[in-house]
């Protein structure tokens, strides 16, 4: 007697603990701060496009191209260069000459002469005018590349959300399956006292509870986790509330639309299509270097001296044009055409390739989201009929008129039914954003969320 009254002492001290450890994490995982702040999935996106080293960083790309242009667009313009010297001799001198008979000035005290100078040098073939052009396209290419990234970055940031309430999901279902695991194990406890059960039936009970309070713990853990990999992603605070976003109503998603859209809706598909347009003003500018460069210039120039002669010249105004063509330099034009064919090849591979990437995920996500909105009506079904049937064995079990077995496949089936109901309702919800970004529609989507 006394061995058996240590042992239920022993196992009374580990339900408290583990009570409390319960209890404690219930107040964390449920119960946030009065004034921990509360946000919605739109939020989140537009909190986190203004301050994601990620979004910055593609930023800085375009600011990088923008002024790549400005470089190409200050070759055309002609450059000015102002100069000046002066120049202080030791003494002044002079020189005789035998058909004149005074002395001529050959050394003055001083000399300063200043001026400005204007300089353009160009191709005739206007190779200028192509890396202008390219430079245009890069900046393009880097608001498409832009518009990717954010893409992407939203996709991600939707990802983190969703995860973090199937993860808060998840722990509340572990929290009613050890509750109604708990009202059993009572249950089996008195009828086992008036000898209505065995003592198998009540191991089995407490084997089961003991399962669910180890769900629990990992259920707790990885909301958490989750959590932690949401606050980092979108840099928000630790202490943060969530606001459920209602699914979206069943709607007709054309595919042959969207796939003859997704050309001029894709970014990163257009970025690829510029890419393509690059490579053939790079082909344009390599072959200009076959042709002449010119150079103009112009010059004003003003002049004194101490002392000044008669034969000073004060200012003069020149001008003069220079024409250039490199004869030999050991195949290097050659070499850099034909290395530009070949990048204007592989862009157009690159190009073509990826539109039929493009293609498989929007089918894929297409398919994807027509299963999760089929699975998801299944689901709510064996769910209702879940409850129902742990609702009934329940009452026959307190009647005597079910095993506890016939619990226990009750409970699982009924907890199989909630996780993957609220597993399908956030697979559909995202399983609907990832349509949007694969027909190009997503960024359109967030800009309309409020």
């Amino acid at each position: 007697m006394g061995k058996k009254a240590g042992e239920e002492e022993v196992l009374l001290m580990r339900k408290t603990a583990f009570c409390v450890v319960v209890l404690f994490a219930a107040m964390i995982a449920f119960f946030c701060k009065a004034d921990a702040r509360e946000y919605t999935l739109c939020d989140l996106y537009h909190h986190a496009l203004k301050i994601s080293e990620k979004i910055k960083y593609a930023e800085e790309n375009l600011y990088i191209a923008k002024t790549g242009k400005d470089k190409a667009w200050s070759v055309l313009v002609p450059k000015l260069t102002a100069y000046g010297t002066y120049n202080q001799y030791s003494e002044k001198k002079y020189g005789y000459s035998s058909s004149s008979s005074s002395p001529t000035l050959i050394q003055p005290d001083n000399v300063a002469n200043w001026g400005i100078r204007a300089d353009e040098s160009f191709s005739l073939s206007a190779r200028e005018l192509n890396a202008l052009e390219y430079a245009g396209q890069n900046v393009t290419k880097s608001e498409y590349d832009l518009n990717a990234t954010k893409s992407d970055f939203v996709l991600a940031i939707a990802f983190a959300y969703y995860e973090t309430l199937k993860a808060k999901k998840s722990l509340e279902v572990a929290a009613a399956n050890m509750e109604r695991l708990t009202q059993y194990r009572d249950s089996v406890e008195k009828r086992l006292k008036i000898g209505e059960l065995t003592k198998t039936a009540l191991l089995r009970a407490e084997g089961e509870l003991s399962g669910a309070r180890s769900e629990y713990l990992k259920a707790t853990n990885s909301f958490k986790s989750a959590r932690a990999t949401l606050s980092r992603i979108v840099v928000i605070e630790e202490d943060f509330r969530l606001k459920e976003t209602p699914l979206p109503r069943d709607e007709y998603v054309d595919l042959n639309k969207l796939r003859n859209a997704v050309t001029d809706s894709r970014s990163d598909l257009k970025s690829f299509a510029i890419q393509k347009k690059m490579a053939e003003e790079q082909v344009k500018y390599a072959r200009g270097a076959f042709w002449p460069n010119v150079g103009l210039f112009a010059i004003y120039s003003g002049y004194d001296q101490d002392p000044i002669t008669s034969t000073t010249n004060k200012e003069s105004v020149l001008a003069g044009v220079s024409v250039s063509f490199p004869l030999f330099e050991g195949g290097l034009r050659l070499a850099d055409y034909r290395e530009a064919k070949a990048k204007e090849r592989q862009a157009k591979l690159a190009y073509d390739e990826f539109k039929k990437i493009v293609d498989i995920e929007l089918q894929n996500s297409y398919l994807d989201l027509q299963t999760e909105q089929g699975t998801l009506h299944f689901l709510e079904d064996q769910l209702i009929f879940a409850e129902d049937n742990y609702n009934a064995v329940i009452r026959m079990f307190n009647n005597g008129l079910a095993t506890s077995l016939d619990v226990m496949d009750a409970n699982s089936l009924l907890l199989s039914a909630e996780k993957n109901v609220n597993d399908a309702r956030y697979n559909y919800q995202f399983a609907s954003l990832r349509v949007k970004r694969t027909s190009g529609t997503l960024l359109q989507f967030i800009n309309q969320c409020r």
